[in-house]
């Protein structure tokens, strides 16, 4: 909801810079991100194609409302972030994510057993994905990964974990923003 509402921002704000685009304010102000480059603390709109190694579509937003990100901030996986630092405005680059830059390898530790009656009989399949709450008070969401006469196998590894993961990426805009404060 958080992200969504800062996306319905952002378009406000693209409908009040397009509006402004023929005063002698918009074209001056359209000019400042012409020579920006993507640095720690500027917002990032930009245009995305995730796919595997088997170039399965994973997830893509070309023609859609653009992704947007503060760079720097850690709110995308690690290694896009580093490719994406001094790219500029309407440039396009291909980038190739390792498991250890995305969502880290595949823990065996994440992997845990429990008794077939502590999981709802309708998600008693392999590939259901549940909902519960962790010791710590977070939510996990673990896939059924096998079922055994007695057992069912959780696996509350991301789903992405182990994967290499290919963007296609296009910076749409880049503006002035600023880092949240670190704790």
């Amino acid at each position: 909801m958080k992200r969504l509402a800062m996306l319905r921002g952002v378009c406000s704000a693209w409908v009040l810079c397009w509006a402004l685009m023929d005063s002698p304010v918009g074209a001056e102000s359209s000019k400042s991100d012409v020579n920006a480059t993507v640095s720690a603390g500027r917002t990032v709109s930009l245009e995305y194609t995730l796919t595997l190694d088997d170039q399965s579509v994973l997830e893509s937003n070309v023609g859609k409302e653009p992704m947007t990100y503060t760079q720097g901030a850690h709110e995308i996986v690690p290694g896009l972030e580093t490719a994406m630092e001094g790219m500029k405005k309407g440039e396009r680059k291909r980038v190739v994510v390792t498991p250890a830059d995305g969502y880290g390898p595949i823990d065996p530790q994440a992997i845990r057993e429990v008794k077939k009656e502590l999981i709802p009989a309708a998600a008693q399949k392999v590939g259901a994905q549940l909902q519960g709450q962790a010791a710590d008070g977070s939510t996990a969401f673990p896939r059924v990964k096998e079922i055994k006469a007695e057992t069912v196998v959780l696996d509350f590894n991301h789903p992405l974990a182990g994967k290499t993961l290919h963007f296609d990426v296009t910076v749409l805009a880049i503006s002035e923003g600023k880092l949240p404060k670190q704790p």
